[in-house]
């Protein structure tokens, strides 16, 4: 695959992410027979940049905070309790793209642990029953 070609390949993908938050196989599978290049190679190139996605992303993204002072301070209780809510695992997305749940290993927030971040908001000594209490509120 000439320069060229690469270079057609990536401003499609990103035109392709732009337009629906992610790439689909359909996407996938019309730019491979735009450009005439396999849906292998499209892959390929896609998967080594990191600006590439092929999932719809939800609108609320949940990330606990698993790291020494949050781990010692229940922060997997915090992980389970949103798991059950939730009726995902962490690394999951629920079924409706409302939200996804994501486990970190260190914010760096380890004097306000526990901490659990949605949508880039920090919220500090979350308990299990403010966690949930505080998912109602952005439900």
């Amino acid at each position: 695959m000439g320069n060229t070609s690469q270079g057609n390949l990536i401003s499609m993908l990103q035109k392709a992410q732009e337009e629906f938050g992610y790439i689909s196989e359909s996407q996938v599978c019309q730019i491979s027979k735009h450009l005439r290049i396999s849906i292998s190679r499209i892959y390929g190139v896609a998967t080594f940049y990191a600006q590439f996605r092929f999932t719809k992303l939800p609108r609320h993204t949940i990330k606990v905070c698993l790291g020494t002072a949050c781990h010692v301070r229940a922060g997997e209780k915090i992980l389970v309790a949103l798991e059950r809510e939730l009726n995902i695992t962490c690394g999951e997305t629920t079924s409706d793209y409302r939200f996804g749940l994501e486990r970190v290993a260190c914010f760096g927030c380890c004097a306000l642990a526990p901490v659990v971040v949605i949508d880039n908001k920090v919220y500090s000594r979350i308990t299990p029953q403010k966690i949930l209490t505080l998912l109602k509120k952005v439900k």
